[in-house]
């Protein structure tokens, strides 16, 4: 019980993540020690299930999809979605700065831990390292040609395959990749009034993109575990600059549902954020939540770790 619980809040903080364009709730999956188990969880549904099913049985087939695993943990991410994730979409707008100033902590320290995951050096992981920090950059300026694909329904399962990729990936955004495709708000808006069509049509694209993806991601961690590590910390730290607090919009443009998609910032210091923006640039609020986010990363990677865990050298 007490694990299952456990698993709830964690899930309940990725679907609160995932609601955030800039954060990961795979960031918070790989914080909470639950990453890996994760990804090697959702390689295991596919056609392979059936067997077990036939051989073993229900039970048999509980327990090679980790289904005591992962039913807790889909369950906090649901009741997140309808739930945490209206409230962490109201601070967005009416605190935005400080909201940005607690998942830039958030994401930051992440990133060390993931460097710090024990794991022995190699002078060539930095290849993959920069590969990841240059998908990070590169990934959103790619998302909206998506909503070049025509039809309406390919182009909402399309955007459903690769939110969830980036959803198993920590430090690349679903949501902002939905921003920067324009559908952010499209699909936000079917997920508080359960659009059952629309829903479908993106609940597909996960399917697909979350069978694909993982398999990927779980044969990397298998056979490659050192730098697939490394290249997410790549991800994480590309990520950070959508982050920053004290930014301001230099490029958009209107998607077909008429929201603003961003495509540049200018990246300002708190001084010239209240020079520029004639806003308060909040600075002792700010670097307090940023504080925050990096302590309870710290502390929650220091719990999983247990105090006589190594650390990589």
């Amino acid at each position: 019980m007490k694990r299952h619980l456990g698993l709830l809040l964690k899930g309940a903080g990725m679907g609160a993540a995932d609601a955030v364009p800039g954060v990961s709730g795979g960031t918070i999956a790989f914080v909470t020690g639950i990453y890996e188990e994760l990804i090697h969880t959702i390689e295991r549904f596919g056609p392979e299930a059936f067997g077990v099913w036939r051989r073993q049985g229900l039970a048999g087939l509980v327990e090679y999809l980790n289904l005591r695993f992962l039913v807790p943990l889909l369950a906090g991410i649901a009741i997140s979605l309808v739930s945490v994730a209206h409230l962490v979409v109201w601070l967005m707008e009416v605190q935005p700065l400080l909201l940005d100033g607690l998942f830039f902590g958030l994401v930051a320290a992440s990133a060390l831990v993931v460097w710090r995951h024990p794991v022995e050096w190699r002078w060539w992981y930095l290849m993959p390292l920069v590969l990841g920090l240059l998908l990070a950059q590169w990934l959103p300026d790619l998302m909206p040609w998506v909503s070049q694909l025509g039809s309406t329904h390919l182009v909402l399962a399309t955007a459903g395959a690769i939110a969830i990729s980036a959803l198993l990936l920590p430090g690349v955004s679903g949501s902002f990749l939905l921003l920067t495709m324009g559908l952010y708000g499209t699909v936000m808006e079917g997920v508080r009034s359960f659009d059952l069509g629309l829903l479908a049509v993106f609940g597909g694209g996960c399917l697909v993109g979350l069978f694909v993806f993982s398999r990927l991601l779980s044969w990397l961690l298998r056979h490659c575990h050192g730098a697939t590590l490394q290249m997410l910390v790549g991800f994480i730290v590309g990520s950070l600059p959508t982050l920053w607090p004290w930014r301001q919009l230099a490029s958009y443009q209107i998607g077909e549902d008429g929201q603003m998609i961003p495509l540049d910032y200018h990246y300002l210091t708190p001084g010239d954020f209240g020079v520029v923006t004639g806003d308060s640039a909040q600075l002792p609020a700010v670097l307090a939540l940023m504080l925050v986010g990096a302590g309870l990363v710290l502390c929650v990677d220091r719990l999983n770790r247990g105090p006589d865990t190594p650390q990589a050298g």
